[in-house]
C-alpha cells in the first residue's frame, strides 16, 4: 500500500438504511409509469409503478442484496421489490459512492450460507482507500477503459442476438419445407418406386392400421390372460381389459387457415397421430403426493425432472425410487428416445433421452412423449423449441399466474406430419447449419468471459494503486485539494460520528415527549 493511502472498512464509508418503507405495495407494473422498482440482482428493474409515497431519493446510493451480495449503483429515484436488501448510503459527503461501488465489485465473499451479509461480513471488510483526488482520477481512467470494453461487449452481444435470429430463421424454413425443397424435387424425379415418399394420407392410413393391429393383439393377449386366470380358480385380480388410445378431433378448417401453409404431401396433425400406440405414450408427471421426498432411495429407478431437461444432461441428479414405487407409477415411466418436456418456468424445453438413459419416471414438472415409428424424436425437439410453436402455445397460457404448458395445451397444438425420410433429412439440414452457429456462439461466449475477466483485472489493479502511472499520480498530488487518505478518513469519521450523535439526540427527544 502506498504511503498516502490508508486502510479502512466499508462501514467507515457506508451506512445502511432498511428498505421497508420503500417497498412497492402493488406489483401491477406498467411501462407508462415513471418510478422504477428495483432489485439488486441481474434483472435490476422489475417494472415501473405509479406509487408516489415511499420513494428513495437520497442519491447516489448502492443497493445490496443481503443474501446473495449482488449490488447495483443507483443515481435515480426508485422503490424496491423486497426487504431482502440494504440501501447503502455514504457516512459523509466526502465519500465517493461510485468509487466505493467499484471497490465492492473486487471484494466479493462466499455467499453460500443463508444469512444477512452486510452487517455480519461486508461492513467489517478491510479495504485500501486512496486520496479523494486519486479516487476521481482512477474512476476517470477505468471508465475510459470500460467504455472501449463495453463497446466490444455490445458488438459481441449484438452478434449473439443475430445468431438467435438466424437459428429461428433456419427452423422456420425447416418447418415450412424450404430446407428440403430441392431434396423433395430430386426424389420426385427418381423413377425407382422404392425411393418415392409416402403422402401424409398414406401415413395416416398406416398409423391407423398399425394402431388397430396393436390393439387387436392386446385384446388377444388379454383374452388368453383371462382364460388362464379362470383356469386357476380366479385367484387374484382379474386382468384388466386394454384401453384403446384416445383419438383427438381433427383441426377445423378455420384452425388450419391460421397455421402456416405446408408443402405438398405434408399435413397438420394433432399429437395423437405421432405418439406410440400405448395409452400412456403421452403423460404428465404424477401428482406431488404420489412422489414425496420420503419415497426417495439411494439407488433404483431414476426420477427425471427439469434439472435434466433444462441442462440437456440426462445424467444429472441423484433422486431414485424403489421397484415397488416404480411399478405403481409405471404410467409415468420413460425409455430411450422419449421426449421430456418442461412444463413451468423454463417452459417448452425438450430433452430426448439417449440410448444409455437410466430406467425411471418423470416428476410432476414434466410431460413425457413416446413416439410411433413414423415420427423422428430429434425433429420433434427442434419443432417444439421453435419460436413458431412457442407463439402458438404462449397465448393459450395467457392469464395464468406464471408461464406454463399443460397436457391439454399440447393436445391442441399442430404438428407437421410427413415422411420419416424427410424428417431425418431436415434434422441433417438443421444440424449442419446450427453446428456453425454453435462454434461462433462458443467463440463469442469465450470472448465475453475474457472481457469480464479483463474488467475484474482492471478493477483489481485500480484498487491496489497500480492503474495510474507515475506521471498521473504526480498530477493528482499537484491538485489544490489534494490530501493524504488518512486525513480524508479522519474527516469522514468525524462527520459520521456527528450524524450518529444527531440521531441519538433525535431519539432522546422523541422518548422524552412520550
Amino acid at each position: 500500500m502506498r504511503e498516502d493511502w490508508t486502510e479502512c472498512t466499508f462501514e467507515d464509508l457506508l451506512d445502511y438504511e432498511q428498505p421497508t418503507k420503500y417497498i412497492v405495495k402493488s406489483t401491477k407494473y406498467s411501462n407508462n409509469y415513471k418510478i422504477p422498482v428495483l432489485t439488486a440482482g441481474k434483472s435490476f428493474i422489475k417494472g415501473y409503478t405509479n406509487e408516489t409515497i415511499g420513494i428513495f431519493n437520497d442519491l447516489p446510493t448502492i443497493i445490496f442484496d443481503d443474501f446473495t451480495t449482488a449490488t447495483q449503483f443507483v443515481d435515480f429515484e426508485f422503490k424496491v421489490k423486497s426487504s431482502a436488501m440494504k440501501i447503502l448510503v455514504p457516512t459523509s459527503k466526502l465519500v465517493n459512492m461510485k468509487f466505493v461501488y467499484n471497490c465492492i465489485q473486487v471484494n466479493q465473499v462466499r455467499n453460500d450460507t443463508h444469512k444477512r451479509y452486510w452487517i455480519s461480513v461486508y461492513a467489517k471488510k478491510k479495504i485500501q482507500l486512496p486520496p479523494l483526488v486519486e479516487q476521481n482520477a482512477i474512476l476517470a481512467k477505468t471508465e475510459e477503459i470500460f467504455s472501449d470494453l463495453d463497446n466490444g461487449i455490445a458488438t459481441f452481444k449484438k452478434a449473439q442476438g443475430q445468431l438467435k435470429i438466424y437459428r429461428q430463421a433456419v427452423l422456420k424454413q425447416a418447418f415450412e419445407g424450404e430446407l428440403t425443397k430441392e431434396w423433395r424435387e430430386k426424389i420426385a424425379k427418381t423413377q425407382d418406386i422404392a425411393y418415392q415418399l409416402p403422402t401424409a394420407e398414406e401415413l395416416l392410413k398406416q398409423i391407423k392400421e398399425e394402431r388397430q393391429n396393436h390393439y387387436n393383439q392386446q385384446i388377444e393377449n388379454w383374452k388368453k390372460a383371462v382364460k388362464e386366470w379362470e383356469k386357476n380358480g380366479k385367484v387374484g385380480k382379474k386382468p384388466s381389459k386394454p384401453r384403446k388410445l384416445k383419438e383427438l378431433p381433427s383441426f377445423s378448417k378455420d384452425e388450419l387457415n391460421e397455421f402456416v401453409p405446408l408443402p405438398k404431401n405434408w399435413i397438420w396433425s394433432k399429437v395423437d397421430k405421432i405418439i406410440d400406440h400405448n395409452p400412456h405414450s403421452i403423460k404428465a408427471g404424477p401428482f406431488g403426493s404420489s412422489l414425496k421426498k420420503s419415497f426417495y432411495v439411494e439407488r433404483g429407478y431414476k426420477i427425471y425432472g427439469q434439472e435434466q431437461v433444462i441442462s440437456g444432461n440426462h445424467k444429472l441428479g441423484n433422486y431414485y425410487i424403489n421397484e415397488e414405487k416404480y411399478q405403481k407409477l409405471f404410467s409415468c415411466a420413460v425409455k430411450p428416445k422419449d421426449a421430456l418436456i418442461s412444463l413451468v418456468g423454463t417452459i417448452g424445453k425438450v430433452l430426448i433421452l439417449p440410448d444409455d438413459a437410466e430406467k425411471g419416471i418423470i416428476n410432476p414438472r414434466l410431460i413425457k412423449i413416446s413416439f410411433n415409428r413414423f415420427y423422428c424424436p430429434d425433429f420433434f425437439k427442434y419443432y417444439f423449441e421453435s419460436s413458431y410453436l412457442k407463439s402458438l402455445y404462449a397465448h393459450k397460457s395467457h392469464g395464468a399466474t406464471m408461464d406454463i404448458i399443460t397436457l391439454g395445451i399440447i393436445q391442441e397444438l399442430p404438428f407437421p406430419l410427413f415422411s420419416l425420410q424427410e424428417q431425418h433429412q431436415i434434422v441433417q439440414e438443421i444440424e449442419s447449419r446450427l453446428s456453425v452457429c454453435d462454434k461462433v456462439e462458443q467463440s463469442i461466449s469465450e470472448s465475453l468471459e475474457k472481457a469480464e475477466a479483463l474488467r475484474q483485472s482492471i478493477l483489481k489493479k485500480a484498487f491496489k494503486g497500480k492503474l495510474l502511472n507515475q506521471a498521473e499520480i504526480e498530477q493528482c498530488k499537484q491538485a489544490a485539494d489534494y490530501e493524504p487518505a488518512s486525513e480524508l478518513l479522519k474527516k469522514i469519521k468525524t462527520e459520521k460520528l456527528a450524524k450518529e450523535q444527531e440521531k441519538k439526540n433525535l431519539t432522546t427527544k422523541k422518548k422524552s415527549k412520550k
